[in-house]
């Protein structure tokens, strides 16, 4: 699982922020109840000395396991004198902890070497948040993904648009929940409004839960972005060439209506070949027929796609008009 940098960071950052919240938070309840209880900062002095008594010990005595027992029954009796205290005068027994947001790695973010579960979360949500900046994510899952919109009428392969459409949205979620990064390739393709973005958006939402990352965007963005990048224009950038090639699942929408040129063409070409090669699996949608692609791209293109993909044809009425 391969997130991009930008999102380690900022999970990095959530889990400082959450630290420090956390220090100076039980900082002030310290002072409070110091204020309001003297005994509990002698009892805190006592506590602390215990702590260096215990590091000489292992330095200078000659009977270290009976000295160490000793300190450990004071600081055990210190520590009941504590809670007694604090819960006489209406605290908790834990007041003067740090109350970590996750205990089990102290907002640490690992446990050992492992990273903890509060960790991977915040990644998800990262993940998520930024692809809702640009896509209507929340909205688009496999669950509103309405067939009922789809013509009932049999076609020439005794199938109606409305079943074909049920059985390419039950091999989307099939597809969505078993992903790994070793995942076929597939090819969205059908006329405007037909649902190919609502079903690549349900599977970025399934995937993403699941902890992979996800690079989503039109062609148009996307390859806008990498030439500024290889022409060193990178302000204001949203897609990265190593992002784009490195992530766990790359969806590329609405292939075909991007400004084509020979760096998009050649751009694109990178794109699906590195992916290939790297064995990492990417959706593309494209509005254009097979033929159509044939005509628009060159022949190395085409026949990756050809070769790699998996077509997924949606044919029907623009949804977004039946709709409204």
């Amino acid at each position: 699982m391969s997130y991009s940098q930008e999102v380690y960071t900022r999970a990095t950052e959530i889990l400082e922020r959450r630290r420090e919240r956390a220090n100076l938070e039980a900082q002030d309840r310290i002072d409070e109840v110091s204020e309001k209880l003297p005994e509990i900062s002698t009892i805190q002095q006592k506590l602390a000395q215990i702590g260096l008594s215990i590091s000489k010990v292992f330095l200078y005595s000659t009977d270290k396991q009976a000295d160490i027992e000793k300190l450990m029954e004071e600081s055990l009796a210190l520590q009941e004198q504590k809670k007694v205290l604090l819960t006489k005068n209406g605290y908790s027994e834990n007041a003067l902890d740090v109350q970590y947001t996750c205990p089990a790695c102290k907002d640490t973010g690992f446990i050992g070497s492992r990273r903890c579960k509060c960790h991977n979360e915040i990644l998800k949500d990262i993940e998520r948040s930024n692809l809702a900046k640009i896509a209507p994510i929340e909205d688009c899952t496999f669950d509103t993904f309405d067939v009922n919109y789809y013509p009932q009428q049999i076609m020439e392969n005794s199938i109606s648009p409305q079943e074909k459409a049920e059985r390419i949205k039950e091999s989307c979620r099939k597809y969505a929940t078993a992903f790994t990064t070793a995942s076929k390739n597939i090819l969205f393709m059908g006329g405007t409004g037909l649902g190919k973005t609502h079903l690549s958006l349900a599977i970025a939402n399934t995937v993403i839960n699941r902890g992979f990352s996800v690079v989503y965007g039109t062609a148009q963005n996307i390859l806008s972005d990498l030439q500024n990048e290889n022409f060193g224009r990178d302000d204001n950038l949203r897609y990265y060439e190593r992002a784009v090639l490195n992530c766990d699942l790359l969806i590329l929408d609405d292939l075909g209506t991007e400004f084509k040129s020979a760096y998009t063409v050649a751009c694109l070409y990178n794109i699906i070949n590195s992916r290939l090669s790297a064995k990492l699996p990417t959706i593309i949608s494209t509005n254009y027929t097979f033929d159509e692609l044939e005509e628009k791209y060159d022949q190395r293109i085409t026949s990756r796609i050809a070769g790699e993909y998996r077509p997924l044809i949606l044919v029907g009425n623009d949804i977004r008009y039946i709709k409204e």
